[in-house]
């Protein structure tokens, strides 16, 4: 018992000789600050929402089927609205895929942002109808979650691309 309570004063007085607090700080703050950007850094998994269809509400002004329509903003794919599916769910033989990217677009029927998760229905060849590219809350392809040019498919069953749909998340704060 002795020879352990003489390895154990001895490694700590080494350790306590040749570190500062200073380091010590620094090293606990460097682990936080990784540590509250890891989730960023991941992609986001909205699969159980985005099988969910959301009803047509009132104050939905617009055309589904036009890239004018607001819930577009973010939008740079086929719409399933064109497809055979609607703004909210993909057409039948496609699935969701588990991850997706976001934006953040105003209603004009109550002046409000929402935040719009876009996902990429994934399984048939794509439908090449109603293309359209708005990058209105793009970010750079290192921050992918709100990045509308990445391959969505590869993290479903099947990576063919179909079209696209926007599903509201929430009211952005």
């Amino acid at each position: 018992m002795k020879f352990l309570d003489l390895l154990f004063e001895r490694s700590s007085r080494h350790v306590a000789d040749t570190t500062s607090r200073r380091k010590l700080l620094a090293r606990i703050g460097s682990l936080m600050v990784a540590g509250a950007a890891l989730p960023v850094l991941l992609p986001i998994d909205r699969t159980s929402k985005a099988l969910a269809a959301e009803p047509a509400k009132a104050g939905d002004p617009g055309d589904p089927t036009s890239c004018d329509y607001w819930r577009y903003c973010s939008i740079d794919g086929f719409l399933c609205s064109c497809c055979g599916g609607s703004v909210t769910s993909c057409p039948p033989g496609t699935e969701s895929s588990s991850v997706t990217w976001i934006g953040t677009c105003r209603n004009p029927a109550d002046g409000k942002d929402y935040i719009i998760s876009y996902n990429d229905c994934c399984g048939k060849h794509s439908c090449s109808q109603c293309t359209c590219t708005r990058n209105d809350s793009e970010e750079p392809a290192y921050r992918p979650f709100n990045n509308n040019d990445i391959n969505w498919c590869l993290a479903a069953k099947s990576h063919m691309y179909n079209c696209t749909v926007a599903i509201i998340r929430g009211i952005a704060v």
